[in-house]
């Protein structure tokens, strides 16, 4: 669980980050979980975007794919969102 100081951080982090991921009309499938799960492990922080074809709204799609890769949902604007989950073997970002 990240406090509000962290968020902070981290939405100032995203801000100029492009969405890297993107949930389409299929929804959460195993391969946009697993795409996702490596990204994280790769990057940790990544911003994610739900296109305009998904039935699912961005807010439940996001808190539902955090849940399933095990990420914190930073923030969600809109149609994108932040993820974060800090790496098992290289950390990048050190939270304050």
């Amino acid at each position: 669980m990240l406090t509000g100081k962290q968020k902070r951080y981290l939405r100032a982090m995203g801000n100029e980050m492009d969405p890297i991921q993107q949930v389409g009309k299929g929804g959460i499938t195993d391969a946009v979980i697993t795409q996702t799960d490596e990204t994280l492990e790769a990057r940790e922080l990544i911003k994610c975007r739900v296109l305009q074809n998904c039935s699912e709204e961005p807010k439940i799609v996001a808190k539902q794919l955090a849940e399933d890769v095990e990420a914190d949902l930073v923030q969600v604007i809109g149609r994108n969102f932040l993820l974060f989950r800090a790496s098992k073997d290289k950390p990048i970002i050190v939270l304050p």
